[in-house]
Parts: structure tokens; sequence; C-alpha cells
């Protein structure tokens, strides 16, 4: 009886916390409108990194319960801090690189807000991988690091454009080096080994895969026409590449 009056007040909390993720997306959604139209754009970035990972905190709660998705997102942000850190110091596994002091704090020289977007879009990522590679297996895990590396595209020439941090030397796209990318897999990977784990490779939610295409969204229209002076190469890359994760996500969940 008691395991039973557990399980329903579990599932009793799950109504509010998606209606938290709803509020936190909403939010987001127009702080990014906001900054697009400020001056300053990165004085919105810490805010909106904090909505985004209290969006996906609260999908994933109702999507997989409070416990795991708390477990989740403390294991993304360690190890997306963990491997930050790292490359600050050594060039592994991303390429020579460093932070501005525009973000604040910052811990071993990486921004707190840093570590939370690994383990806001994280959680986002593991959920596509979930609904488009349902088996599980090493299949989701590439689906996710894929899909989390996708929006790489977007982040770092937005972030190299607001000057919130440098690479040490220009590379290929859009002066950023293509061992970046290959640090986001590899990273990216072990996001998705380690979510997989704490949620016991629980399926997708949807409020997760409306974070991830909402992103997918806001940056394609930010680059194409809302940035000065816009970047179509960005937007179509970033664009593309997301949404070949995101619309077969779509998919299945409509398909049930």
């Amino acid at each position: 009886m008691e395991q039973t009056r557990s399980e329903r007040a579990g599932r009793a909390a799950l109504g509010p916390a998606r209606a938290v993720g709803a509020l936190c997306l909403l939010t987001m959604v127009g702080l990014q409108v906001a900054s697009g139209l400020d001056a300053r754009p990165e004085r919105f970035t810490g805010p909106i990194v904090v909505l985004l990972a209290a969006c996906a905190v609260a999908f994933a709660a109702g999507a997989w319960g409070p416990r795991r998705a708390a477990g989740a997102f403390c294991a993304a942000v360690a190890i997306g801090y963990a491997a930050e850190v790292i490359g600050v110091l050594t060039g592994f596994p991303f390429g020579a690189y460093r932070y501005s002091d525009v973000l604040w704090p910052q811990v071993a020289g990486v921004p707190v807000v840093v570590a939370l977007a690994w383990g806001g879009m994280g959680l986002a990522a593991y959920a596509v991988a979930a609904a488009v590679v349902p088996a599980g297996g090493w299949a989701r895990v590439c689906a996710g690091a894929g899909a989390l590396t996708a929006w790489d595209l977007f982040l770092d020439p937005q972030m190299v454009r607001l000057g919130l941090w440098s690479w040490a030397e220009d590379g290929f796209y859009r002066g950023i080096p293509l061992t970046n990318f290959a640090g986001w897999l590899l990273v990216s990977a072990l996001v998705m080994l380690a979510v997989g784990r704490v949620c016991g490779g629980a399926g997708a939610g949807r409020g997760l895969l409306a974070l991830y295409t909402v992103m997918a969204v806001m940056e394609t229209v930010a680059f194409a026409a809302v940035f000065d002076p816009p970047d179509l190469a960005v937007a179509v890359a970033g664009g593309i590449t997301m949404g070949a994760f995101a619309a077969p996500a779509w998919r299945r969940p409509w398909q049930r």
C-alpha cells in the first residue's frame, strides 16, 4: 500500500513539473527575443541558460520522475564541466581556447552557466535520441551525441561573436577548429551514457523534444534574420543539422 501511495504521489507531481517546464520555456523564448533587440545581447546569456536548465529539469521530471531528472542533469553538468576545465587547461578535447571575463561566476576558469548549458541541452538531446532510437544501446548514444553536437554549430559561432570565448587559432568553421566538434562528439557521448544510466534508459518526453526544437528554430531565425550582420551559412548548417534530429524524433511520438 505504501508503494502504491508513493507511486500516486509521484504521478501527481508530473503535471506541475510539466507546467513549470512550459513556463520556463516561454520565458526563455521571451528573453531570446529581447536579447536579439538589445544592444548588449551578452547580458541575457546567463538568464537564458538558467531558464534552459530549469526547463530541461522540469520537463525531465515530468517524463522520468524528479529523482531521475535531477540525477541525470547533475551527471551531465559534471561531465560537461570537467571536460571544459580539462579543455581550458590542456586544449583537449576541443582545441586551445579560453573564456573571457564576461560570464560570471567562473570556477577554475569555466563559467558556471556553461556547465548548466551542458546539462540542459544534454537532457534534451538524450530525449531526442530516445525518440529516434527507442531500442537504446550504442545507436542511441551516437544519436544523442550527434544531436547535442549539432547544437554547437549554432552555439560556438554565436558565443565567439559575443566575445564570450576565443580560440587560439582560426578554424575552418567561422573561426572554430574542427577539433572542437570532434571533442563535442566525444564529450556528448559520455553525457548520453551517463544520462541513460541514471534514468534507466527511459524514453523521450515531449517537453524535452519541444525544448530541443525551439532552440533549433530560434537559433536558425536569429542567424538568418536577427543578428547584425546575419549569417545564412550558420543558419543553414545548424538548422538542417538540428532539424535532421528533431524531425524524426517528433514523428515517433505522434505515431503512438
